[in-house]
Parts: C-alpha cells; structure tokens; sequence
C-alpha cells in the first residue's frame, strides 16, 4: 500500500496491509490484529495531519459503522467512492451509478425501484427456475472424474438466474462474464490498472452500457412489459421517476455483475467446506432442512467479500479512537465474523449456532438488496452438488486443488479442481 505510511500497529504489529495476506486463509492475521485491537490506523503518506485509514476488526465497531448514518460511501464533500484512476470517462460514468457506490436520497430512490423484484416473493417464486437451471448443469458432472467446479458450476450458475431475473439472453452468458471480469480487474483489488486492463474495462463498460440501453428501449412504451427486471426499470421511467438512462443502464450492469461474482464466490468456498467435513455432508443429506442455517454459517465463517469501505462524514469516536471527518473506513467483514465477543468458537464452522446477524451482507441501508436471491441460489446450488457430485458422495476422498483469484476484497477460489479418481 504505497500511499500510505508504514506507521506501527498496536504491541508491536505492523500496520495492516491487506496486501501481505494469505489469501487461502487470512484469519490467523485477522485474529491477531482484532486481539489487540478491534480498530487499527494506518496514516496517510504526508505526514501526522493527513487523513487516517481505520481498519474495523471488531464486530460491534464494524455493525456500527455499517449501521449508522454518520458514515457514507463517498467521502464529504462529494468525490467518487469508486477506486478509479483519472480519465475512462464511460467506465467512470457506468460504476459511479452504482446501487452500491451511492448514499441517500439517490440511494433511497435506486434501491426502492431494484428491491420488490428481488424480494421474498419473487425470489420463491424462482426457486424450481433456480433448481432447473442448478440441475442443468450438475448433471454432466455426475460421471466426470476430474471437474473445475468454478467454472462449470459456481460461475455459471449465478449468472444464468440473474440473466433471466433482468430478463437477458442466457446464451450470453460468457460474454456477461468476460465483460464483468474485466470491470472488476480494473475497480477491485485484482491489482490490473496497467493501460491494458484499463483499456479493457474501459471498452467491457461501453459495451455492456450499449447492450442494456437496447434492452432497456425495447421494453419502453405500451404492450412491452416482458414481466422482468428490466421491464419494471424502463417503467418506472416511463412514469416519471427521474430515473436518468445512465442510471438506468449502470444498474443493470451492476445487478449482472454483483449478482453473481459474490455467489460465485460463496458456492466455491462452501464447496471447499463441504469437501472437508465428511460428517457435515452426511448430516445435510439427513436433513436437508438445514440448508438455510448452513449458508448463513457459510457467510459467517468466510464470506465471499472480505472487505468494504466507508468514509466517516463529521468527528466521531470508535472504540474510543478519535475518527475524523474525512477518514476513510475499512471494515474487514471476513475478522467481524469470526469476532469470539458475537460469536462463541468463531473459527469452528457450526451450522447449528444462531449466524444470522452475521455482517456478510452487510447491515443497514446498504444490506444487499440480493440477499435472498443469493441465499436461495446458494442453498439450491450447493444441495444439488451434494446430491450429484461424486467427491461429495459418501466416503469419498477426493483430491482438491484450489486457485484463489488474487483480491482481497471478493474473495474466493477462480479454479477449484476436484478429482475423484487418480
């Protein structure tokens, strides 16, 4: 982290540097930064009046900050909450339009036009759409020897129920993904902001911006309604939110891509947890009613992005460290999880403790308005595969070879190859 000054931690730890983690497994240094402190501070490069970055290790302080409205997404007095060097007009355009990077009163106005389609309801209404699709592509793995569950399950899968929840061909779904990847190299921590990779996400986000533009005027006046997400947002248009087409465009862009890169990475770790605990297999086969407490703890015991940032907007305290107007926020969700203080034995994975109010989703108004979509399509996805997939069958003991992608943020495997039989 160049930009910023290697000032010591507490008892003698370094400051935290997100870039020297194990991403395998980064709660060893989670745990002893949170016992020394549930706040840490890392100083800007340019001396003791700059501001001040805080990791949040602590689930109380982080809940809080999540929670509150004295904290943003953008830091005050405007600015853009999307990591993005200068220039790369349309890209800068497509992600500061995101749900995600926004606050109140946009925010509030964004969020109630995405949320009743994703909601209860609708989301079971999918659930058989969501098992045909989870079947469709569990079944040809079943006499396979040697699979990558990323890319033939885990990648797919999401992307294929959010392209017909939005109401896109589904046949297009390699594309969808190509385009979100490289959005993601060039606005996460995957650490491509070479010309190339920028000039990728660049013509990733114009592309996808024409794509959803079409889609979206093709739904718009009498008789169009396709019964869709994108329907519901060209609606609302035609009925006078002030919803701007660049609005419009950016989230559907952001649904496609955050609806299924954070799944994809869930249904991969949990596979890789399922690999590992014979016996929880076996007592998820007994009662297959446990499914929704085990992705919970799922979430809880290694959620599928690590980290989030806010920006403290007046002078405040936290964990009696005095946080400034102006400071920048990042809470580590991966350490609050496994907070002892919240819950008891965190690094045991326990699918029968009480997980629900884990922060994996995040609290507040910014709890992901997919929560339930990805909770059913991580509990579908994840019982066909133990249903189907041989190296999840009773007694197997397969050999797992696992490639995390390199980010710190969404975090999880991007090639986990399992093989049954040498």
């Amino acid at each position: 982290m160049s930009a910023e000054a290697p000032a010591g931690g507490p008892r003698g730890l370094p400051a935290f540097d997100p870039a020297r983690l194990d991403l395998a497994d980064p709660y060893p240094v989670y745990r002893r930064y949170r016992e020394a402190g549930p706040v840490h501070p890392v100083r800007t490069a340019g001396g003791a009046g700059g501001a001040t970055t805080w990791y949040v290790f602590g689930y109380a302080e982080v809940a809080r900050v999540l929670a509150r409205r004295e904290f943003g997404r953008r830091a005050p007095g405007g600015g853009s909450a999307a990591p993005l060097p200068p220039g790369y007009a349309v890209l800068r355009r497509v992600v500061e339009n995101w749900l995600v990077f926004l606050d109140p009163p946009r925010h509030t106005r964004l969020r109630a036009l995405v949320t009743p389609p994703l909601g209860a309801g609708p989301v079971a209404a999918l659930r058989p759409r969501i098992r045909r699709i989870a079947r469709r592509l569990a079944d040809p793995l079943v006499a396979r020897d040697g699979v990558d569950l990323v890319a033939e399950f885990a990648a797919p899968f999401p992307l294929l129920v959010i392209s017909g929840v939005l109401g896109v061909p589904q046949e297009r779904q390699a594309w969808f993904r190509e385009q979100a990847l490289a959005l993601q190299r060039a606005g996460g921590t995957r650490g491509d902001r070479s010309a190339a990779g920028m000039a990728a996400a660049e013509r990733a986000a114009g592309a996808l911006d024409a794509f959803f533009r079409r889609e979206l005027d093709a739904r718009r006046g009498p008789g169009r309604n396709r019964g869709d997400l994108l329907s519901a947002l060209a609606r609302a248009a035609d009925e006078g939110t002030a919803l701007s087409p660049e609005e419009q465009s950016a989230t559907c862009i952001h649904l496609l891509t955050a609806g299924h890169e954070t799944t994809t990475g869930l249904i991969g770790k949990a596979v890789l947890a399922l690999l590992a605990r014979p016996g929880l297999r076996d007592g998820l086969r007994a009662d297959p009613g446990l499914w929704p407490a085990a992705v919970d703890e799922f979430l809880r015991h290694d959620p599928p992005v690590q980290m989030v940032t806010r920006w403290a907007w007046r002078d405040t305290a936290l964990a009696g460290c005095p946080v400034r107007a102006g400071d920048r926020l990042v809470l580590v969700l991966g350490a609050a999880g496994r907070d002892p203080a919240r819950f008891p034995d965190p690094d045991r994975l326990d699918i029968h403790r009480e997980a629900a109010r884990h922060c994996a989703f995040g609290l507040g108004v910014h709890y992901c308005a997919g929560a339930g979509l990805a909770r059913a399509e991580a509990e579908t996805g994840l019982a066909e595969l133990l249903d189907r997939l041989p190296a999840l069958g009773p007694g197997a003991r397969p050999r797992v070879t696992v490639r995390y992608a390199p980010d710190w943020v969404f975090h999880g495997p991007e090639r986990l190859t399992v093989t049954v039989r040498e």
